[in-house]
């Protein structure tokens, strides 16, 4: 009777084992938020129906792209983001792909200048960031930390970058493009950036729904991120023929779904200084549209996700071909051949993340004398750097500075 029971009991631990085994998915299993920007397939990817919540369009998003559906959500212009989970800790394997995202990219089947050397066609690069379940409640509330993809240290990339929407008012009168008939209003909705810039969202012909997300009651929608420069060329000259060109790697909806380079890497991540952070995986993903860009008749630039899945467990796990430096070098030497930083360099010294926030990152290839001196001439910081990364705590109040040493000046903003 024992010996019955014991193998009773053991064929229960062996089924209930291999259930938990077979219960995690390769694929996306919750999404937790969804708030796309403005745009032209807002409202409609998902859909929108009259008295939809915002609880309504996440359940629909999850619909859309988790389990290996493969449905279709727009995240809308810069910013708009959706936040998904797995059902298990995808793991950081070094040296491999762990996880990819599914998008809409594709290459243009042909470049009428004949651009051979640069792959595009439909590429809107959506950024990426993970976050570890640390606290182990379930819930994407512990640190998120970005995925540096090839662009996140060019000096193009703005880091800490903030816009602002205002919701429109539908029934205002429309300015059409007299050139371009397709855009019916060109001061549809209005855009103002933590830059000095600002500009509009245009409503074409080929979308009459909002643009704006109908389940939001609020008058102005913001989001802050980093933001990558334009990828778009008109080849055409004329506004007829655009062609968005990819980023070497790191991005969503990027590269066709079919390239592993729309496979990720933990060991990417960066913490928001941009220093490399070591994770044992991830439960959460947040991916959000990584530049402020209009194309025309194609509109703006919408990153476009259909689901992800864990790699390890779907077996895509190959090598990534390179895994280049994520972190500055302390040694310049040749630094100008390497990915650049958002700042300027002289050859010598180099300022990291401008605007600064917290701290003055400087990389500097000699110890020297360092001074900070507001816009009327007044010096306001003085401190010596070593040879070296330096991080020099930043207390100053917001506004323009200038950073000098014995033979370098650089302006910077302090947000």
């Amino acid at each position: 009777m024992m010996k019955r029971l014991s193998t009773i009991i053991c064929s229960l631990l062996v089924t209930t084992l291999c259930s938990f085994v077979t219960a995690q998915s390769p694929y996306i299993d919750k999404v937790y938020d969804f708030l796309p920007a403005p745009g032209q397939f807002v409202n409609e990817l998902p859909e929108y129906e009259p008295g939809d919540t915002r609880d309504d369009l996440i359940r629909k998003a999850e619909e859309a792209i988790a389990h290996n559906e493969q449905g279709l959500i727009s995240l809308g212009g810069y910013g708009g983001y959706v936040v998904f989970g797995f059902d298990h800790l995808v793991e950081n394997q070094p040296g491999k792909y762990d996880f990819k995202i599914l998008g809409n990219a594709f290459y243009a089947a042909s470049n009428p200048n004949g651009n051979a050397t640069r792959e595009g066609g439909s590429c809107e690069p959506g950024i990426v960031m993970v976050s570890y379940d640390a606290n182990g409640n379930g819930l994407p509330d512990d640190e998120w930390y970005e995925l540096a993809g090839s662009e996140y240290y060019q000096p193009e990339t703005i880091h800490h970058y903030e816009i602002t929407y205002y919701k429109p008012d539908e029934n205002k009168i429309p300015a059409p493009d007299k050139n371009y008939p397709f855009l019916n209003d060109t001061t549809y909705i209005q855009w103002t950036s933590n830059q000095g810039d600002y500009g509009y969202v245009s409503r074409n012909v080929y979308h009459s729904q909002s643009y704006y997300p109908q389940w939001i009651t609020d008058e102005t929608l913001v989001f802050e991120g980093t933001k990558l420069a334009n990828n778009y060329v008109d080849e055409s000259g004329t506004g007829s023929y655009y062609v968005q060109y990819a980023y070497d790697w790191g991005y969503a909806d990027n590269h066709p779904n079919t390239d592993k380079r729309s496979g990720f890497s933990i060991e990417w991540a960066v913490d928001g200084d941009g220093n490399p952070v070591q994770l044992p995986g991830i439960h959460f993903v947040k991916v959000y549209t990584g530049v402020n860009q209009y194309c025309g008749w194609l509109g703006e630039t919408s990153t476009e996700i259909l689901g992800a899945e864990d790699l390890h467990l779907t077996g895509g796990d190959v090598d990534v071909p390179t895994n280049p430096p994520t972190n500055p070098p302390t040694n310049l030497e040749g630094f100008e051949n390497l990915p650049g930083f958002n700042g300027s360099f002289n050859g010598s010294v180099r300022l990291l993340q401008n605007p600064v926030r917290q701290q003055l990152i400087i990389v500097s290839v000699q110890s020297q004398q360092t001074n900070v001196y507001n816009l009327i001439g007044n010096k306001v910081m003085s401190f010596p750097i070593e040879s070296g990364t330096n991080h020099i705590p930043c207390n100053l109040s917001k506004g323009l500075y200038i950073l000098a040493t014995e033979n370098y000046k650089i302006k910077f903003l302090k947000q």
